[in-house]
């Protein structure tokens, strides 16, 4: 016999190079100790934390962010998903008919008490990574974890278990996702703060392109991996499929 899982839903995990770690956190810390610097993101976002500052797209640290870690990561999440399914059947995702691009990148600071309610992002992929946890967050307990959250409500006493997927938040993980996958942040008690960056990326359709003998290109842009990071309401966004 055996027990099988049906209907996943995928997540792309991933660990930063602990050198890239060292360099968000003097970045996030720049952010935490001048907040007034950096853009409020708060009034556009569900989290009810005390900080969610925006990120500039000319830092070092989020250059290099988006170009080596993001952006790939939600390429590989599209051809890890993609690539199953029938050619036929992939619909918009076949490499050279789109381009990723970021859109939004920010800072949330979390404190005893504060709490991300369950909600979706915009655009094609989200994601989350971890830069400072309190210890006393463990998988012992609800507090502070992020919760995945499936299309039925989670009830234990009649085997919902896989409508809640926990996870505990360890500096340096990193997580892409579909946008429109819900989740939710738990409170923590005690001292301390939790930082995490979210961000936003939208896959833009693209004009057919002659084909041509030798390798794809990786639908990847990194030449331009941050240029349109901002969750200001003023600037356009690229539309998306």
């Amino acid at each position: 016999m055996e027990v099988l899982s049906l209907f996943p839903r995928y997540l792309l995990k991933g660990h930063l190079p602990e050198a890239l770690l060292d360099q968000l956190l003097v970045l996030a810390r720049q952010v935490a100790a001048d907040p007034e610097a950096s853009p409020n993101a708060a009034a556009k976002l569900a989290g009810q934390l005390f900080q969610q500052r925006e990120l500039r797209p000319d830092q070092p640290a989020v250059i290099e962010l988006c170009r080596d870690v993001i952006l790939p990561g939600c390429e590989r999440w599209i051809r890890h998903v993609i690539d199953r399914q029938p050619p036929q059947g992939r619909g918009p995702w076949v490499p050279g008919r789109y381009s990723l691009q970021m859109i939004d990148l920010w800072l949330n600071v979390q404190r005893q008490g504060d709490y991300n309610p369950t909600h979706t992002h915009g655009g094609s992929f989200s994601g989350v990574l971890f830069l400072q946890v309190p210890p006393q967050i463990t998988a012992e307990s609800f507090d502070g974890q992020l919760c995945f959250h499936g299309p039925e409500e989670w009830h234990i006493q009649s085997f919902r278990t896989g409508m809640a997927e926990y996870v505990l938040p360890v500096p340096g993980d990193f997580y892409v996702f579909p946008a429109w996958q819900p989740h939710s942040v738990a409170p923590f008690r005690g001292e301390g703060e939790r930082w995490s960056i979210a961000f936003n990326v939208v896959a833009v359709p693209q004009a057919p392109r002659p084909s041509a003998p030798g390798p794809q290109v990786s639908a990847v842009e990194p030449a331009k991996p941050s240029l349109n990071v901002s969750l200001s309401s003023a600037r356009p966004r690229p539309g998306g499929f």
